[in-house]
């Protein structure tokens, strides 16, 4: 059996990303577990303090230790507000640790210099940029970024209006959209929305692409 472990920032996990993208790998891998560890105090304080903090990035660590020692092959951090501690985590680990956007960082760099960053939260677009710059570095790549924020649109879907939701989004991604080659949707929750046929652009989803590094990492075929 393959374990694979997230760990996630936001307490409506379940419906917002385990259920919608990770649970029906489970019917289609057998051979996959999938193991959640939640702490919504992460988020808060990295939304408080506009950027991630000493203490978030000690209790992802703490949190990777644990999921090592219960057997994780793999370990995913599913939000991007705080993705320079799985950075940080990976070093110390014994497994593969990953956050679920860096995957679709470098994909957007094989496709453009003019890279948009879509997010609902302000703190989100920071650690995508920041993914967007460290990994052009290392190929002698200096990309245009620019990133685009749906006001609200974040607490309106956990307070359970996604057609609101999607709509601020849709209307925020047509705008970016005339300013760029390709679009990074900066977190998974932005992941479910159907992208308008007209667009011109392509659009990448930190879901699709974190799954498939996580099947990679654990030698799943996908």
């Amino acid at each position: 059996m393959k374990k694979l472990f997230l760990i996630h920032t936001i307490n409506s996990f379940m419906d917002i990303i385990y259920t919608p993208h990770f649970k029906p790998l489970l019917d289609k891998y057998p051979e996959l577990s999938i193991s959640n560890i939640m702490d919504d105090t992460l988020l808060a304080e990295t939304r408080e303090n506009n950027g991630i903090t000493n203490s978030v990035c000690k209790r992802i660590m703490n949190y990777v230790d644990s999921a090592e020692r219960a057997g994780a092959d793999v370990v995913m951090v599913t939000c991007t507000s705080v993705n320079e501690a799985a950075k940080y985590a990976r070093r110390f680990s014994k497994v593969p640790v990953f956050n679920i956007d860096e995957p679709t960082v470098k994909e957007a760099l094989a496709i453009g210099n003019r890279i948009g960053v879509l997010a609902t939260l302000p703190t989100s677009p920071k650690g995508t940029i920041r993914l967007i710059n460290e990994y052009a570095g290392e190929i002698g790549r200096n990309p245009e970024i620019i990133t685009k924020v749906a006001e609200g649109a974040y607490d309106i879907l956990v307070a359970g209006d996604r057609q609101k939701h999607d709509a601020l989004v849709i209307k925020a991604l047509l705008e970016l959209a005339e300013e760029v080659d390709c679009i990074i949707f900066a977190q998974i929750s932005m992941s479910m929305l159907p992208i308008p046929l007209d667009l011109n652009i392509p659009v990448l989803k930190i879901g699709e692409a974190g799954i498939k590094e996580a099947l990679r990492l654990l030698d799943i075929a996908p």
